[in-house]
């Protein structure tokens, strides 16, 4: 599945057996899995902050290690969807991946790429579509992995879900300025269904300027983790200060 050269969290390589690929069922099926991801990720935050791992709390490590994950998980088929109206039939089984020291997973899949439809889906369908089989089938398997092994609320962890949602709208509409008006109403849709209704918002401060911006009601808890501080999105950022932000961004 192409990327399209949206960056790296928009690519899906396809599986080749002996590729070194392990199966996302197992980051459901086996605690261990998330309990090592979350592990190193302590380790490398700590050497770069200088401090002992024991520092870093481990609940807010397990939440930011989900939303790096859920962004993986969510960019392909967003990407697919937007540009081609096509949700991809990516399943827990249909993916693979490969540990790293950091940055986004490498992600793979065997489901081959999309069949076009004989006729274009509707907007609705297509974000009921992505709802049911990404959203439901996919990132609600390993929400509750993260949920039962963290003890980490599904408020927040939807909310991360919701934050992936919205921060592949942003990168869609940076790398593709001509498809922002669709990736903001597909984000839209999807947002508008539950579980991920009321998880944020997608902002459009300059009606002249493409970009928009996603505003969760949730925080990932990044701001525990020592020099961590607050993401774009986070609800902790005060109004006046996000607003100054925005301002910044659509002059760069």
């Amino acid at each position: 599945m192409d990327d399209d050269g949206l960056g790296p969290f928009f690519a899906l390589e396809s599986w080749r057996a002996g590729d070194g690929w392990r199966p996302l069922d197992d980051v459901v099926s086996d605690p261990l899995v998330i309990a090592e991801r979350v592990s190193t990720a302590r380790t490398v935050m700590a050497e770069r902050a200088g401090l002992p791992a024991s520092r870093i709390d481990p609940r807010a490590m397990a939440s930011v290690v989900s939303l790096g994950l859920f962004a993986r998980l969510l960019s392909p088929p967003f990407g697919t969807a937007v540009r081609t109206g096509v949700v991809p039939a990516l399943t827990i089984a249909t993916l693979w991946w490969k540990p790293v020291g950091g940055g986004p997973w490498p992600m793979a899949t065997s489901a081959g790429e999309p069949t076009p439809p004989a006729r274009a889906a509707s907007p609705e369908s297509v974000a009921a579509r992505f709802a049911e089989q990404i959203v439901a089938g996919v990132a609600a398997p390993v929400l509750a992995v993260f949920a039962a092994e963290y003890r980490l609320s599904e408020k927040v962890l939807w909310g991360n879900v919701g934050s992936a949602l919205g921060g592949a709208a942003g990168m869609l509409t940076t790398g593709r300025p001509e498809l922002a008006d669709r990736a903001a109403d597909l984000a839209e849709r999807i947002l508008a269904v539950p579980p991920l209704l009321g998880t944020g918002r997608l902002a459009h401060p300059d009606p002249d300027h493409p970009r928009r911006f996603f505003v969760r009601r949730s925080c990932c808890l990044f701001y525990r983790i020592p020099g961590g501080g607050t993401c774009g999105d986070c609800i902790l950022i005060p109004a006046d200060v996000r607003r100054q932000q925005w301002r910044v961004a659509l002059t760069r």
